[in-house]
């Protein structure tokens, strides 16, 4: 029998069409439809929560695979920051993520940055970069700053 064809990238055609199709790959735990919305480049890298850098479409696929061994990641986006040109995008992003505890279901918050660029393909993330926050991110995201950070990076 032969394998199912691979699902092709779709809605490809700005940065914001990328995120979505990202996004509702990440819930819907669909590692084909994720990995098309990333760039064959291979320099692309991603960084999640807690975790070590990864490099290349091999290694992000093997990421995401074990992730998504247990299911899909009930993720929402909110707060989103852009940046654009005419061929590169960045988005900031808080990812709220419903996390079962013994109380039931909590929301965990993380701040993540999404690097898109353009290509012959159309537009592809080439960086995802993901780091664990709290309410107080969340809450900040929503107003705008008006003291300088306390943390320094």
């Amino acid at each position: 029998m032969a394998a199912p064809p691979a699902k092709t990238a779709h809605l490809l055609s700005s940065p914001d069409d990328v995120e979505t199709q990202f996004y509702d790959a990440l819930r819907e735990g669909d590692i084909e439809k994720l990995m098309a919305a990333w760039s064959d480049d291979d320099d692309i890298v991603c960084v999640h929560p807690g975790g070590p850098r990864v490099i290349g479409a091999r290694a992000i696929r093997a990421s995401f695979e074990a992730i998504f061994a247990n299911g899909g990641i009930p993720v929402q986006t909110e707060h989103a920051h852009r940046v654009r040109s005419l061929d590169a995008a960045i988005h900031s992003v808080i990812e709220s993520i419903a996390v079962p505890s013994p109380d039931g279901l909590q929301q965990a918050h993380v701040v993540a940055t999404n690097v898109f660029v353009k290509s012959t393909q159309g537009w592809r993330i080439v960086a995802h970069h993901a780091s664990p926050g709290d309410e107080a991110v969340r809450a900040a995201a929503g107003s705008a700053a008006l003291d300088p950070p306390s943390t320094l990076h």
